[in-house]
């Protein structure tokens, strides 16, 4: 049985603690995070057997390359899993510049609804958002409505890999219980054998 321990930080809680009205939104997009898009993280989703994808090669020479279904193997990818990729922009980018929030690799749609397709829990990414503005609201949102939250700037998925082209893991996803934002910070753990 799980038993959710964690206080609920809600908002206005955390505006009448730290006075950070206007910043207390973009904090929720800090770091490691989800876009919440007006879903509930379930706690199943906590624990998740998954995968990381290398996507490395992709991307290196050409983040406007999309990331494809001809790039992984679909085949090897099982319901309720989480699926990482590794694309390795952060190391060419540092998270918070211009060029890691705009430039960003991204997903293409026939390898989002090959995911969805295979009813997945969660995509996890190196980067800002499995697709660029004006689409990165609107996607996630239908992962969302489709039971798939998108972990975004996760770093360290190499280590996972260990220079081989996908990898098996189990992943622990652990978001901040706050309500009312419309990003959550999350600490995400891989377990590797």
């Amino acid at each position: 049985m799980l038993v959710d321990l964690s206080l609920l930080v809600a908002e206005e809680m955390v505006r009448s603690v730290f006075d950070l009205e206007k910043k207390s939104a973009a904090l929720g997009h800090l770091g490691t995070h989800f876009d919440v898009m007006d879903k509930e993280f379930p706690l199943s989703y906590v624990i998740r057997e998954g995968v990381v994808f290398d996507v490395e090669e992709v991307v290196r020479h050409d983040a406007d390359v999309e990331i494809d279904v001809k790039h992984i193997d679909l085949s090897i990818i099982e319901q309720d899993t989480f699926v990482a990729f590794y694309s390795g922009f952060g190391k060419k980018h540092p998270y918070g510049t211009e060029e890691y929030s705009k430039k960003h690799p991204q997903l293409s749609d026939k390898l989002i609804d090959a995911l969805l397709d295979k009813k997945i829990s969660i995509i996890g990414i190196d980067f800002a958002g499995i697709k660029r503005d004006p689409e990165h609201s609107v996607k996630d949102q239908y992962c969302a409505d489709r039971g798939v939250f998108i972990v975004e700037n996760l770093c360290n998925l190499d280590r996972v890999l260990k220079d081989r082209d996908h990898a098996f893991c189990t992943f622990y996803t652990f978001p901040i219980k706050f309500a009312g934002w419309t990003g959550l910070p999350c600490r995400v753990v891989a377990e590797v054998d």
